[in-house]
């Protein structure tokens, strides 16, 4: 039994030894053989010794995961992986003449030549082994990616020795390289070079980034990655805030935008400003009519607004004169103001300053509210004897309007004087808090 050790493993191949027969000059008795070595029985048609085919006639000639290949004499047990070429059975020869020379020569004339064994066929290499003539023999070569065991071509393993960067494929007498996700094989075939996605067309929406083995998808700004990790939805940025535009919030792919109520302007991107219709001339007063502009609009008044018992004196100025009975228990003059605040003004809120234009040496003035303010929105705050402070006292909602007599009276004990003069202030109150 002779041991051949074949990927890792040590398989026994039973190798027959052959018997020759001599035939002496001296005898002309010949002997007859029919007992063969082990691994052959004898062939009583051909008068030779044939192989035994083991993997056959030997039940479980090979255990666990080996495979069993039919061997001149014996047989292998190899991986059932390997990869075996079979030989053929070897041609019978009739039987020669003595031949004087050595074997693997034969006699011309009076000298001994080398057989050629591979020209003549002569020899036992497999159809996939390549026959190398030598002097006295010859020598069976095996395929590329094969090398021989016995008689048998076995395929190598290239894979065992890292031939490739990522993955190797074992093939029959040969091998390959493959490359993992993101990369492919270089022109080597052997390394792994890194696959631009971006420029073969992936899938992103909007931005593609290509990283080492992969690539990223990225958004525009006012866009966010769906789950997919490929697509873009726009960011719906007026659901996150309330406090983004001061009146109204307008999404838009990708942004979003602030718009403002009828009468008033942007004033950069999220606050909005009152438009002065008076001064841009947006207004359809008459020319009897003066243009007064309040918060989200303007309101047109009559230019002279001054009733009986008054008379106008001045622009928005009126007086009562002392000679008509009806001024007495009545201010002696009434000047005209207007004002607009916002809705839901913080409280308390000074809105207004009166201030006295003349005073009497030795007078004493009071200020207060005469009419107008029928529920309490509004106090006087006193501030000297010349001047007070209407206060706005309540948080007022617009659209609204107030018209306030704001009063002076003036007590002078010198002069024996007792007298009063009023502001008749509209008080415009806006539909916004802006």
């Amino acid at each position: 039994m002779q041991g051949v050790c074949v990927s890792s493993l040590c398989v026994f191949i039973c190798t027959s030894v052959l018997l020759s027969s001599f035939t002496s000059q001296a005898s002309t008795e010949s002997d007859t053989y029919t007992e063969c070595t082990d691994g052959y029985h004898w062939d009583s048609q051909t008068e030779h010794c044939k192989d035994i085919n083991e993997c056959e006639t030997i039940p479980d000639a090979c255990k666990g995961e080996m495979k069993c290949f039919n061997h001149y004499g014996g047989y292998l047990c190899l991986p059932r992986s390997a990869s075996v070429i079979p030989a053929t059975e070897p041609p019978i020869t009739p039987a020669e003449t003595f031949n004087h020379c050595p074997l693997g020569y034969e006699p011309q004339g009076d000298s001994c030549v080398d057989v050629d064994e591979c020209e003549r066929e002569d020899h036992d290499c497999q159809p996939s082994q390549q026959c190398i003539n030598t002097l006295g023999a010859f020598t069976c070569q095996c395929p590329d990616g094969y090398r021989k065991v016995g008689t048998e071509c076995i395929d190598i393993d290239e894979c065992r020795y890292r031939y490739c960067q990522h993955r190797c494929v074992n093939v029959p007498g040969s091998f390959s390289c493959q490359c993992e996700p993101g990369f492919q094989i270089a022109g080597n075939n052997r390394s792994c070079v890194d696959v631009n996605e971006c420029d073969m067309g992936a899938p992103c929406s909007q931005r593609c980034y290509n990283t080492y083995g992969t690539f990223l998808c990225r958004c525009d700004q006012g866009y966010e990655l769906g789950p997919d990790g490929f697509a873009c939805n726009d960011i719906d940025e007026c659901s996150y805030s309330n406090y983004l535009c001061q009146y109204q919030c307008v999404n838009e792919p990708g942004k979003f935008s602030c718009v403002c109520p009828e009468g008033y302007q942007l004033l950069g991107t999220r606050l909005c400003q009152d438009i002065n219709e008076c001064e841009t001339g947006d207004h359809k007063c008459s020319e009897t009519q003066t243009c007064v502009n309040v918060h989200g609009s303007y309101q047109c008044v009559d230019t002279n607004r001054c009733k009986e018992p008054y008379i106008k004196v001045s622009e928005n100025r009126c007086v009562c004169p002392v000679s008509k009975p009806a001024c007495r228990d009545l201010p002696f003059s009434i000047v005209h103001r207007y004002m607009t605040i916002t809705s839901e003004r913080s409280v308390p809120s000074d809105i207004f300053q009166i201030q006295a234009t003349s005073v009497s040496p030795g007078a004493y003035n009071t200020f207060r509210i005469r009419s107008g303010d029928d529920d309490g929105d509004f106090y006087i705050r006193q501030i000297n004897n010349i001047s007070a402070m209407l206060v706005l006292a309540r948080a007022v909602s617009g659209p609204r309007e107030y018209t306030l007599d704001l009063e002076m009276v003036s007590v002078n004990p010198l002069l024996s004087y007792h007298g009063s003069s009023a502001l008749r202030l509209t008080v415009y109150v806006g539909p916004y808090s802006f």
